[in-house]
């Protein structure tokens, strides 16, 4: 067992119901048009191995895509810091489960590359954000 690990910040986890069926919900988190209009602007392309910038507030973020699976999910590499994010998607009929796994993160003092600050800084805020982003401008990009 690696006790590393087990010090590490845990995963952020962000699950909604969207009122839409899976494949409107998946073709809004599996294309870069898409995902811009919930997200940030990238060139994403749903593709394993695929390497994508995401527009950040720090920057161009590089990433990398490592898993697709439509209509059910996709993960990606995101940043030089470890980080992985992961979309699910499970079918409710008319209606479609999304959770979001952002998963890698150090442990709390360990700092953070380009935003100069402890990893338990970040993963709060980004937690924080994860929240608006999945909660609502996800479910309103869909839904509208």
């Amino acid at each position: 067992m690696d006790l590393n690990n087990e010090q590490n910040l845990p995963d952020v986890v962000q699950t909604v119901t969207i009122e839409a069926p899976i494949e409107k919900v998946w073709s809004k988190v599996s294309t870069a048009e898409g995902i811009a209009q919930w997200f940030m602007p990238n060139d994403f392309k749903a593709e394993v191995g695929h390497e994508f910038h995401i527009q950040s507030p720090f920057g161009a973020s590089p990433c990398k895509v490592t898993e697709v699976n439509p209509p059910y999910g996709l993960s990606f590499d995101w940043d030089t810091e470890g980080w992985t994010v992961t979309f699910k998607l499970k079918d409710l009929g008319d209606r479609t489960e999304f959770t979001l796994i952002h998963g890698g993160w150090k442990r709390p003092d360990e700092l953070v590359g380009k935003a100069k600050e402890k990893a338990s800084v970040i993963r709060d805020r980004m937690a924080g954000g994860w929240v608006a982003i999945v909660q609502e401008r996800l479910k309103k990009a869909i839904e509208a």
